[in-house]
């Protein structure tokens, strides 16, 4: 990986200041029709798009670039925020009387909605650059990525491992939450 270059000696020596660059101009009424006739790029948004102009270009953006997994584990995530709210009304509701296994079911809830969090972290791919390893990442894995070579990946975790440590931890993360109830 080749080292990376301060922004000052990145920036070419000019002998006046720099110019702003210009903001992105709207397009005028007349070029509208032409605009129009050009559909089969993505739409872009403006800085006047309704919410649900915007809230429809993300969902379409999430599901033409996420993976099937990656969906998977964002709709069992969804599941998990689902229960904890259905037990935390009902506690609200219906009454707490055995607070014990309230409490249970909703650290059960909770915590596997961490678990499965941190396994979409370990498991969604991060952006490649040009040199073919992961950025994005933090810590002493970005660090071995770096100090290991351009030919593998900074990611450190490997897939399979990462299911391994999700299972083990829903194992204990399930087995205290029984003994809890008691």
């Amino acid at each position: 990986m080749a080292p990376k270059r301060s922004a000052a000696a990145a920036a070419p020596a000019t002998a006046g200041p720099v110019p702003a660059p210009s903001p992105p101009t709207m397009p005028s009424a007349s070029s509208a029709p032409a605009a129009s006739s050009l559909s089969s790029g993505p739409k872009t948004l403006t800085q006047n798009s309704s919410i649900y102009d915007i809230a429809h270009t993300v969902w379409q953006q999430y599901l033409a670039t996420t993976p099937q997994r990656t969906m998977l584990l964002d709709a069992f995530m969804g599941f998990l925020v689902l229960v904890g709210g259905v037990q935390f009304v009902y506690c609200v509701v219906g009454g707490n009387y055995p607070f014990n296994a309230f409490l249970s079911g909703f650290c059960a809830a909770v915590g596997q909605f961490v678990l499965t969090a941190s396994l979409r972290m370990q498991t969604s791919g991060g952006t490649t650059s040009s040199t073919g390893s992961v950025s994005g990442g933090k810590g002493k894995a970005g660090k071995k990525g770096a100090a290991a070579g351009a030919g593998e990946e900074g990611s450190g975790v490997s897939p399979e491992r990462a299911f391994a440590d999700y299972v083990f931890g829903s194992l204990i993360l399930h087995f205290f939450c029984i003994n809890f109830i008691n």
